[in-house]
């Protein structure tokens, strides 16, 4: 579905991507790991085309999509749960959901819906009329997946998926993404949580200074505690 082949990435001068190579197929979840700075975010910003690639190619059903706006790529399917959530603080919870609303990509697929979603998060359910700004940090969260359900998204990417939220309703976050997994959504993820992250994705991938360092399953993970010392710890 996506690959990144030998991609580069700057910051003006500054080059904060090195030939990064990932691939993610149908129906996978796949995590991106790594210290803070270490090019997670950027990795990301790249594939929504809210950062040009400086070299490499970037691929979505095998089609270069390097050139396309980030408007564009959302389109093809691409749906973004971006770091700190920005939800819209003077709409409704209703209507930053529809704000979104776009038609299935795949014909057979379930459209995400305004029931589909407040059945996913009841909590939004009691809080449609409430403005985003009223929300707690949890609730923007699940708007947030919401939002980026209601485009129908191909591939999911959430960007630091529960920072900052209480244990309670990081299950829930949790929960939705296991519902989704089931579901075959294809999933990219940010997160700091590494033991819902092994039980959730089906890879995971190391970045370090903008490079991938190393990639494998979570058996594979587990077997090498000294990575996560190594890569993952603070």
């Amino acid at each position: 579905m996506l690959a990144l082949e030998a991609v580069d990435a700057r910051y003006g001068r500054s080059q904060a991507l090195f030939g990064i190579d990932l691939r993610l197929g149908e129906g996978e979840v796949v995590s991106l790991l790594g210290r803070n700075g270490m090019g997670k975010t950027t990795t990301i910003r790249t594939i929504c085309g809210l950062l040009p690639v400086a070299s490499g190619r970037l691929l979505w059903r095998g089609a270069a999509i390097a050139h396309l706006p980030p408007h564009r790529r959302a389109w093809l399917g691409i749906g973004l749960v971006p770091e700190g959530r920005q939800v819209f603080p003077n709409l409704t919870v209703a209507e930053n959901l529809l704000v979104a609303e776009a038609p299935p990509r795949d014909k057979a697929a379930e459209a995400w819906t305004l029931a589909r979603v407040y059945a996913m998060f009841p909590r939004l359910t009691e809080r449609k009329a409430s403005m985003g700004a009223q929300l707690s940090g949890g609730e923007q969260q699940m708007l947030a997946i919401g939002r980026a359900l209601m485009t129908n998204p191909r591939l999911l990417i959430l960007d630091e998926a529960t920072e900052g939220l209480a244990p309670l309703l990081r299950e829930e976050i949790w929960r939705c993404l296991i519902a989704l997994k089931a579901a075959g959504q294809s999933i990219l993820i940010v997160d700091k949580h590494l033991s819902e992250l092994m039980a959730l994705c089906h890879r995971h991938i190391i970045l370090e200074r903008g490079r991938v360092v190393w990639s494998g399953d979570s058996g594979d993970l587990a077997r090498e505690p000294g990575l996560q010392a190594r890569y993952l710890g603070v």
